[in-house]
């Protein structure tokens, strides 16, 4: 059975990250069903965004809770996991003088999280959340990788709650 990340493990990382003082967006699947305000389906993990000057503080904090670094991943991309296989994906990013999240990607490209996505919220359990806006989610789903059946699914509860457009192949045939 799937390790599972549950909305009560959420709320209490991002309360916990928060009182630490780090500030996260979450990206992935918490981000539509928080967007959406109620969980859709089950998640293993937490794909969260933060400024790059707060991934040490990040990293010693799920230390602490028993989160520990998994192989391979970047600077700017890693995952966390504990012992139950409930995982935290990191992205950081540092911000450009327009407030855009420069994140630098695998390859050592850099790829562009544009201002305005930084102005989701959401609800998780009735908390408010910060979220990667619905249209950013979109297009971070749009490039870098093939899309599963529970991505196409995300992407179209977001376009049939805020109306997004979809790329083609992020969506089912006709």
């Amino acid at each position: 059975m799937m390790p599972e990340l549950t909305a009560a493990d959420a709320v209490d990382l991002l309360r916990r990250l928060e009182h630490a003082g780090i500030e996260v967006w979450l990206d992935g699947g918490w981000a539509v069903d928080a967007a959406l305000g109620e969980q859709t389906r089950r998640h293993k993990d937490l794909d969260i965004v933060l400024r790059m000057s707060d991934v040490e503080r990040l990293t010693s904090l799920l230390d602490r809770l028993g989160f520990r670094l998994t192989d391979g991943g970047t600077p700017s991309n890693f995952v966390l996991s504990d012992d139950s296989g409930r995982e935290v994906d990191v992205h950081a990013v540092v911000f450009d003088d327009d407030g855009n999240g420069v994140y630098r990607m695998h390859d050592g490209t850099d790829w562009i999280f544009p201002a305005v996505g930084f102005t989701g919220r959401g609800t998780i359990l009735g908390v408010g959340v910060r979220c990667l806006s619905p249209e950013v989610q979109v297009l971070c789903h749009a490039s870098g990788y093939t899309p599963s059946e529970k991505d196409i699914r995300d992407m179209e509860l977001l376009r049939a709650r805020f109306g997004v457009e979809l790329p083609k192949h992020l969506q089912r045939p006709s």
